[in-house]
């Protein structure tokens, strides 16, 4: 918790000063209140004394009270704004730390967690420090003045006192005992409800076609139970708080009479005056001492919750990203559009067995290379190293000539263009998805005309100028309102707007028919002939009229040639394609 504390800036430690001289003056406020009550007891018990006399005393208990509770009011907006401004501030560089995760850092953590972390677990924080400041500032003041306050007035009572005290902090050293793993436990269980939750809407469609509302009902509710029958037993258990604090408070109270009540009868005349009045005032501190306790008390209430949900997020913030990018481009680039792999060798983090084993081959500009192979053969993940989504393990991946670990980032996505196997749409419009981005080589406002040009070399302009609102048209979120080969084109005709050096196309065609994708490939080889083209696909019909293809076994290259070459001479690429067509096709 200390060390997301540690995060505030020297404007909220400032704030934290000042409020900090508002508790104290509302603390000095409230304990003056029961001198006045002391002088009232003992006019009232005074021979001679007048209404006057007695109505000054209650005057300036009301003004000390009104005084304080404006005191209080202050240090309220300020502990808020403190506590707006930080989490604010911690939400941003939560969001910012995600961002610059690699693929591998974001695989960590579920989504469902990083949404948690992001929103509930950082409004707990919040809460924490919009109480917990005044709290924690104004309880140890509030019990040490007042124990100052009545030392000296009788051991008896102060003895009465010092009982309670540690009788109400055994009871809380219990209850966080007992509270504190139930809330971690409880905020795994909030990771896995919102998980159910954000699988059944995503894949409402699979659920209904396959009646499995009554498996998914079943699955919700063993999460939602578990959530909260741990919630319950928390919430039992500081439920024992509020009654106890009561009667901790209430027996202190009749103690501090009872001891009273024999001292006074045992005291003479001249004597007992003195003693009521030290017994009220006593009374009064007494229960300012316990009132100190209950003020901590409410921190113990959040505190176990608020603890768990400060780890949650210090793990965010702690993960370096496992990849990082150099501030500016570190060699001069003297090539355009081309890329190497020099002996490249990949394995995921944990995985036992190498996804790509000494893979070689170079792309020069306006090429077409195509990858292609059986599921897990490593196409994907050879693809994912351009960009540098993974570093490899062996060997060099060269862009342009240079090492992509030698670049910045903006420098190296202002060269790639890519489309990802899962087409990921924007909720907006079709033209801010188009327009997607910002690239350094250009204005990132796209024209119209320039949207349209994109949008029909990917073979997507018929059916966006067939919707009323044409480029401004809604898009859902995830693009649910297209159908899956429309999101497919639009996001090739995002990557196509930026005009970038290499395009990379992972298995970015499966959605489509074999007309618009060979409609689709005849337009980029005429219209972006300088562009190199690199296509992971599983269709044999796609990659028939590269230039070169790559066939991948086992993250092995096992072939590669041209078309006509692997048909003629490898048994792996002869298997796919003898699959997909007939001869007289492939012919």
């Amino acid at each position: 918790m200390f060390k997301l504390l540690r995060r505030m800036n020297k404007k909220e430690y400032g704030m934290i000063g000042l409020s900090t001289i508002f508790i104290v003056i509302q603390v000095w406020l409230e304990l003056s209140i029961p001198g006045y009550m002391s002088t009232i007891t003992e006019k009232i018990e005074t021979k001679g004394t007048t209404i006057g006399q007695i109505i000054q005393p209650g005057i300036m208990m009301i003004l000390l009270s009104v005084l304080s509770v404006l005191a209080a009011v202050i240090t309220g907006y300020i502990v808020a704004k403190i506590a707006g401004g930080f989490t604010a501030r911690v939400r941003k560089d939560v969001f910012n730390q995600v961002m610059d995760y690699s693929t591998q850092d974001i695989k960590k953590f579920s989504v469902s967690s990083l949404l948690t972390r992001s929103t509930n677990d950082i409004t707990q924080i919040q809460q924490f420090v919009a109480m917990g400041l005044q709290v924690i500032i104004k309880a140890p003041i509030t019990a040490i003045w007042a124990i100052t306050k009545i030392a000296g007035k009788g051991w008896q009572w102060t003895t009465a006192t010092a009982v309670a005290v540690v009788i109400l902090c055994i009871m809380l050293t219990f209850i966080l005992t007992k509270v504190q793993p139930k809330f971690k436990m409880v905020q795994k269980l909030t990771d896995r409800l919102n998980l159910v939750t954000q699988e059944n809407l995503s894949g409402i469609r699979v659920v209904h076609a396959y009646n499995a509302e009554e498996y998914q009902n079943n699955k919700f509710n063993k999460a939602n139970n578990d959530l909260t029958d741990t919630n319950l037993y928390a919430n039992r258990i500081l439920a024992l708080m509020n009654p106890g604090m009561s009667f901790i408070s209430s027996s202190l109270t009749l103690a501090v009479y009872a001891i009273g009540a024999i001292i006074i009868n045992q005291a003479n005349g001249a004597q007992r005056l003195s003693l009521f009045s030290n017994m009220i005032v006593f009374s009064s501190y007494a229960i300012q001492v316990i009132l100190g306790f209950l003020l901590l008390s409410i921190i113990f209430v959040i505190l176990p919750r608020v603890l768990v949900s400060a780890g949650r997020i210090n793990e965010v913030l702690d993960i370096k990203p496992s990849i990082l990018f150099n501030d500016k481009s570190n060699e001069k680039i003297k090539e355009k559009g081309t890329i190497k792999f020099d002996n490249v060798s990949f394995k995921y983090p944990d995985a036992e067995d190498t996804a790509i084993k000494n893979l070689t081959f170079q792309a020069d500009q306006g090429q077409t290379i195509a990858i292609i192979g059986s599921t897990g053969s490593g196409k994907s993940s050879t693809l994912n190293l351009i960009p540098r989504l993974y570093d490899v393990t062996k060997g060099h991946v060269l862009v342009d000539g240079i090492d992509v670990k030698n670049y910045s980032e903006s420098d190296l996505n202002d060269r790639i263009g890519y489309i990802p196997q899962k087409a990921v749409l924007f909720s907006g419009d079709i033209k801010s998805n188009i327009n997607f981005g910002e690239s350094s080589n250009k204005s990132n406002n796209l024209s119209d005309q320039e949207a349209y040009m994109a949008l029909e070399l990917a073979q997507s302009r018929d059916f966006v100028e067939e919707k009323e609102a044409k480029l401004n048209s809604n898009v859902a979120q995830h693009g649910d309102n297209f159908s899956g080969g429309q999101k497919q084109r639009l996001a090739i005709a995002r990557a196509i707007a930026r005009k970038p050096e290499i395009l990379l196309f992972d298995d970015s065609f499966s959605a489509l028919d074999y007309a618009t994708d060979k409609k689709l490939r005849d337009d980029l080889k005429q219209n972006a002939a300088d562009t190199t083209k690199i296509i992971v696909a599983q269709r044999i019909s796609t990659i028939i009229d590269s230039d070169e293809i790559i066939v991948l076994d086992k993250g092995q290259v096992v072939g590669q040639g041209t078309h006509e070459e692997l048909l003629k001479n490898n048994k792996v690429y002869q298997e796919i394609a003898y699959s997909q067509l007939s001869k007289e096709e492939l012919a």
